[in-house]
């Protein structure tokens, strides 16, 4: 096992230093520091072995390290995983994060469901070897003590999947902001405001949930006019007759498959129908405050 660190080669990154915290404890990362925690559906988590020279060397950890001056914990984390296990752009998409926090400094787990299914491949000298462990087995390796202390934690959140279901014509309606004399633009405003908010995802207390911040996937179901809204990254769905009735045979089917819908409106009958099939509810109030655009008066009535 190497015990000594390759020569350093071309200029170091500013936040490439030890943080030392009051009681004596060193952390890696001048901003900071994130990793990424890749889950394949079938073959399960990619762990890393960690050389020798390193800190906890000969451990198993995540792909991560140092964060940049001004980069983002999921920018960064993404940006490790690539140099570290050749994870390829778009490859995954992020479900949720986990932050350790030590005051001075602060670690961000990006936990990510692989979309696009890869091979890691040993792209720098920090890695012994590169391995997808099933779930189940995590546990049975020596694991870096900072992960091992956090995965308790991930691994009972994994299994959660929400989703938000959103009934755009409620939504829509709620601010009366002129939206009647074009439904269409309306709602694709709408779209490009969930679009915005599924990129920078939601605080875990918005939705009930542990952890730091969830990036649930959004769908957006639309009827009458507003059906010509055009795709976006949003997902759109046209109802061909009534926007409940679609939006209760959606949240049912997501229920069935093991994702938990929080479906968004503030029709009364409609909530107690969603709720029957197994979906959480939400007013539109809760939706537009977190798109920042509710008025004092939405918030009132929702």
């Amino acid at each position: 096992m190497t015990s000594t660190p390759p020569p350093q080669r071309g200029p170091r990154n500013p936040g490439d230093a030890w943080v030392e915290a009051p009681n004596g404890a060193k952390y890696w990362g001048r901003f900071g520091a994130a990793g990424l925690l890749a889950l394949d559906a079938t073959r399960g988590v990619l762990l890393q072995h960690r050389v020798g020279w390193s800190h906890f060397g000969g451990t198993w950890g995540l792909p991560g390290g140092a964060l940049h001056d001004d980069e983002t914990a999921i920018a960064g984390a993404l940006r490790e995983a690539q140099e570290e296990a050749g994870v390829p752009d778009g490859s995954v998409a992020p479900r949720f994060t986990h932050v350790f926090d030590a005051g001075v400094w602060h670690y961000t787990t990006l936990v990510a469901d692989v979309a696009d299914p890869f091979e890691p491949v040993i792209s720098d000298p920090e890695s012994l070897e590169l391995a997808w462990v099933p779930v189940g087995e995590v546990d049975s390796f020596e694991l870096h003590p900072g992960f091992g202390a956090a995965w308790p934690g991930i691994r009972a959140s994994l299994p959660d999947r929400p989703a938000l279901l959103i009934d755009a014509a409620n939504v829509v309606g709620s601010v009366p902001d002129g939206w009647w004399k074009d439904r269409v633009g309306a709602a694709t405003r709408l779209r490009d405001r969930l679009a915005g908010l599924a990129v920078e995802g939601l605080t875990a207390g918005a939705i009930g949930r542990p952890m730091d911040r969830w990036f649930p996937a959004v769908t957006m179901v639309v009827e009458g006019q507003a059906r010509a809204v055009a795709d976006g990254s949003v997902h759109i769905v046209r109802a061909a007759g009534s926007g409940d009735d679609e939006l209760v045979a959606r949240a049912d089917a997501m229920v069935r498959s093991g994702v938990a819908p929080i479906a968004v409106t503030s029709d009364r009958a409609l909530q107690g129908r969603l709720e029957e099939v197994g979906a959480s509810v939400r007013s539109s109030g809760w939706i537009l405050d977190l798109l920042g655009d509710a008025s004092a008066e939405t918030r009132r009535n929702h």
